[in-house]
C-alpha cells in the first residue's frame, strides 16, 4: 500500500482503464462530488446524462470509502436487472482495479428479497405443497414483477408445464450455490418458483432445522460483513415503510435510477383487501393449523356483499361505514385467529418446527395488518389514501378490492432511509424544470426550519416545503431540519457528453388541438404518418395509454409500408430486440417503453409522445396528493401532476440520443408543451434539443437522416 491515499481520480482512471474505456470529464466530476459527500456527510443528489458512465462515478468512490474508512455501503438500483448488471460486471470490474491501491480487496455481496432465494427445508418436504391459488397469486412479492414467465412456460403447446418446471427446480435445488433465481437458466414461472421458496413471513427462522444451509440466511450474512451490499429499490421500500431489518447496518446509502425511489416505496407501502385474501387466510388455518374459522368465514362474506356494492375510487373521507364495519369484524377476527394459531397455544401441536402452520400464522398475520391498517378511526387514517378497484381474477372473474396507501413517503424516506447515514441519488433526470428541489422534496430533503417534523403527512409542494423554505448557500447547497436535526444536501448537474443541440431535434406540434378523451384524432394520426414515412419507419412511439398506442399502430399498419410492432404482441425484450435490428421497423407502446429502452443507432431516429403524460385524473393516490397540497396551499397540479409528467418526458425523450453518434427527433404531438403556462416548466426538464414547431423541419431533418431526401 501506497503511503499516501489514492485520490478518487487515480482509482477512476484505473477502473476506466480496466473497462477499456476513455476519460469523461463528467464522470470524474461526479466521482470527486460524491468523495466529497462521503467524506463530509452531506446528502448529494447528482444528475448524469446518459452516456456519463454513472456506475462508475458512484462505484468508485464508494468502494474507496468502504475501504479506507471502514464503512458500509449500500447500492440500491431499481431493477433485479439493473441489480445483476452492477454486481455482475461494474462492480467485480471496480473491485479487482481497485484492490492493488487499497489495504486489502472489497468485499462485495448482493441481496434481495427473500423470496428470491431457493428454501431447502421446502424442498426437502418442510412445507406442504401450495394449493392451487396461493398467497403469491393474490398479490406482489418484492422483485416479483421483475420475473416475467419465460416464453412457452406452462404453455400447452408441448412446452414444459408446471410439473416439469418444478422437477426442474428440485433438480437445480442439488447443485445450486446460491439459491437465487437469477441463477437458474432458463427461468420458471411464478407460479413453479412458488413451490420451492417462501417469504420472510413465512420462513422458520432459527427453529428451521436446515438453517445451516438456509440460502437467505447465507446471503444476509454475507451482505453483514460486506463493504458494499447491491439491493433494489423494492428492498429500500420495505426497509421505508418500517422494517429497517431487512437491509444490514450502513453507513452510505448510494441510490441509483433514484427518480422511481417515491414510486417504489409508495408502491412497497400499498396494500389490499378482498374476499380472496380473506377466505385464503382462513383455509390455511383450517388446513395447516387445524383451527375452527367460523367468526372469519363470516366476516369474509359479509366484506363480500359490502364489495360487490361499493363504487370504485377513491374515498377521501375514509371507507364508508358499512365497509369499515365489514373490515373491522376481519381485524377482530384475525386477531383472535393469531393467537390460536401460536405454535405452543395448542397442547397436541408438535414440538418441531411446522412449515405449514407457519404458513397459516404468516397469513393471518398479513391480514391482520391490512384489515387494522383499513379500519381505523376515519382521523387516525387522514394520511392513508383508500380506494376501491375492479379487475379479473385468475379464472376471469370479477375480483373487487380494497387499496390503501400512504399519502406520502418523503418521511418514510427520510426517517428511515437518509437520518444517521449519507445518501447519494443518482439518475440521469433528478432536475426537474430546471431545480432539484422537486426531488429533494419527494425524499424529505427539503423543509421549512420552523416545519412541523417530517412525516407521512409532509408532502412535496406544501407551503412548508416551497422553495422559499430552503436554506440556499452560495455554492446551492441545501438544509433541512427537523427534530433530528439538519440534514444537507446538495445537488449537482455534471451534464452529458452528448452534443443534444446539434444532435437532436424537439418539435412540438403546435397546430394540433389538445388531445381530447378520444385514443387518437385524423389529425394526429395524419401527423404520425407524415413523420414515419419521413424517418422511414424506424420509430419509437411512446403512448400515454394502451388504446392510442393501438390505434396509432392499426392505423400505420394500414397506412404505411413498414413492420410495426406493439407492445403486447410479444414480451418486452423480444420486441425491443426485433425494432434494435431492423432499421426500418417500428414500436409502438405505453409506459414500460419510455424508460429503460437502450436502441443506439440508425434503428431509432425518431421518438414519438402522443401526450404530456399527466397521470390519469382517477389516479388515487396522486389525486389525494394533489388535493392536500392545496389545502395546504400549495400549487397541487404543479408539485404532483406536472413534476410527474416532466420526469415521464425526460425519461421518453431521453431514449433518442444513446451515444455521441445517434441523431433524429423528438416529436410531441401535444400543443400544450409550447402554449400552456407550464410547457416552459416541462421543457427545461428535457435534454436541451434545438426546438422548433414546424412540421417542415423535423420532416426535412428525418429525410436527410434517412437519405430519402
Amino acid at each position: 500500500m501506497p503511503d499516501a491515499e489514492p485520490t478518487v481520480d487515480d482509482l477512476l482512471d484505473l477502473a476506466v482503464g480496466a473497462l477499456g474505456g476513455a476519460r469523461r470529464d463528467g464522470q470524474h466530476t461526479m466521482a470527486q462530488a460524491v468523495a466529497r459527500s462521503l467524506e463530509t456527510g452531506e446528502h448529494l443528489l447528482v444528475q448524469a446524462g446518459t452516456g456519463t458512465g454513472k456506475s462508475l462515478g458512484y462505484l468508485v468512490p464508494a468502494v474507496r470509502h468502504a475501504v479506507l474508512a471502514d464503512e458500509h455501503v449500500v447500492v440500491s438500483t431499481a431493477t433485479l436487472a439493473l441489480q445483476r448488471q452492477v454486481v455482475t460486471r461494474d462492480l467485480p470490474l471496480v473491485a479487482d482495479a481497485l484492490a492493488p491501491r487499497l489495504p486489502r480487496k472489497p468485499h462485495i455481496a448482493l441481496l434481495k428479497g427473500w423470496h428470491n432465494y431457493l428454501c431447502v427445508h421446502k424442498v426437502a418436504g418442510g412445507y406442504p405443497e401450495d394449493e392451487p391459488g396461493t398467497l403469491f397469486d393474490l398479490g406482489d412479492h418484492a422483485g416479483a414483477a421483475d420475473h416475467p414467465a419465460p416464453a412457452g412456460a406452462g404453455r400447452r403447446d408441448g412446452s414444459e408445464s408446471l410439473g416439469e418446471q418444478v422437477l426442474r427446480l428440485r433438480e437445480w435445488a442439488e447443485e445450486t450455490d446460491t439459491g437465487d433465481r437469477d441463477d437458474l437458466v432458463p427461468g420458471v414461472t411464478d407460479r413453479a418458483w412458488r413451490q420451492v421458496s417462501v417469504t420472510s413471513l413465512e420462513c422458520l427462522g432459527t427453529r428451521c432445522p436446515m438453517i445451516e444451509e438456509c440460502f437467505p440466511e447465507r446471503a444476509r450474512a454475507s451482505a453483514r460483513e460486506a463493504d458494499v451490499v447491491v439491493t433494489n429499490h423494492a428492498m429500500l421500500g420495505i426497509a421505508a415503510s418500517g422494517s429497517p431489518g431487512v437491509l444490514p447496518e450502513h453507513d452510505v446509502l448510494v441510490v441509483d435510477e433514484a427518480h422511481e425511489l417515491t414510486d417504489r416505496v409508495t408502491a412497497q407501502a400499498t396494500s389490499d383487501l378482498s374476499f380472496a385474501t380473506v377466505d385464503h387466510a382462513a383455509r390455511l388455518a383450517r388446513r395447516h393449523g387445524g383451527v375452527p374459522t367460523t367468526d372469519l368465514d363470516a366476516a369474509a362474506q359479509a366484506l363480500a356483499a359490502v364489495l360487490v356494492e361499493l363504487p370504485e375510487g377513491r374515498f377521501p373521507d375514509g371507507l364508508p361505514d358499512a365497509a369499515r364495519d365489514a373490515v373491522a369484524a376481519v381485524r377482530d377476527a384475525s386477531r383472535t385467529l393469531l393467537s390460536a394459531l401460536k405454535p405452543d397455544s395448542t397442547a397436541g401441536r408438535p414440538a418441531a418446527p411446522d412449515g405449514g402452520l407457519k404458513m397459516a400464522a404468516s397469513a393471518m398475520l398479513a391480514l391482520f395488518e391490512v384489515a387494522d391498517r383499513m379500519a381505523a378511526d376515519p382521523e387516525d387514517n387522514r394520511h392513508t389514501v383508500l380506494w376501491c378497484a375492479r379487475g379479473e381474477d385468475r379464472r376471469g372473474g370479477v375480483l373487487t378490492r380494497l387499496h390503501a396507501a400512504p399519502l406520502a413517503v418523503n418521511g418514510l424516506i427520510r426517517t428511515n432511509l437518509l437520518a444517521g447515514r449519507t445518501g447519494v441519488l443518482t439518475s440521469a433526470t433528478l432536475s426537474l424544470g430546471g431545480s432539484f428541489d422537486p426531488v429533494a422534496r419527494s425524499v424529505g430533503l427539503e423543509v421549512r426550519p420552523d416545519a412541523e417534523p417530517v412525516g407521512p403527512s409532509r408532502l412535496p409542494g406544501s407551503p412548508g416545503d416551497d422553495d422559499a423554505a430552503a436554506t440556499p448557500a452560495d455554492d446551492g447547497t441545501r438544509t433541512a431540519v427537523d427534530e433530528a436535526g439538519p440534514l444537507t444536501w446538495h445537488g449537482l448537474d455534471v451534464g452529458s457528453p452528448f452534443d443534444y443541440a446539434r444532435q437532436g431535434i424537439l418539435y412540438v406540434a403546435r397546430r394540433l388541438p389538445p388531445p381530447g378523451r378520444e385514443p387518437a384524432t385524423d389529425a394526429q394520426l395524419d401527423e404520425i404518418e407524415a413523420l414515419v414515412r419521413a424517418a422511414g419507419g424506424r420509430t419509437l412511439g411512446l403512448f400515454s395509454s394502451r388504446r392510442a398506442a393501438t390505434a396509432a399502430a392499426l392505423a400505420m399498419r394500414e397506412r404505411l409500408d413498414v413492420p410495426v410492432l406493439l407492445q403486447g404482441d410479444d414480451q418486452l425484450p423480444t420486441l425491443v430486440a426485433q425494432f434494435a435490428a431492423d432499421e426500418p421497423t417500428c414500436l409502438f407502446g405505453t409506459l414500460s417503453l419510455w424508460q429503460g429502452v437502450d436502441v443506439p443507432g440508425p434503428a431509432c431516429r425518431l421518438v414519438l409522445i402522443d401526450r404530456i403524460p399527466f397521470p390519469r385524473p382517477d389516479d388515487p393516490v396522486r389525486s389525494a396528493r394533489t388535493e392536500a397540497v392545496a389545502a395546504a396551499g400549495g400549487n397541487g397540479f404543479m408539485s404532483v401532476s406536472a413534476t410527474h409528467a416532466a420526469l415521464l418526458l425526460a425519461q421518453g425523450a431521453g431514449r433518442l440520443v444513446r451515444t455521441t453518434e445517434d441523431r433524429g427527433v423528438v416529436a410531441v404531438l401535444d400543443p400544450r408543451l409550447v402554449t400552456a403556462r407550464y410547457g416552459e416548466f416541462l421543457a427545461r426538464s428535457l435534454p436541451g434539443f434545438w426546438r422548433t414547431t414546424e412540421r417542415d423541419v423535423a420532416v426535412s431533418a428525418l429525410r436527410r437522416l434517412t437519405g430519402s431526401d
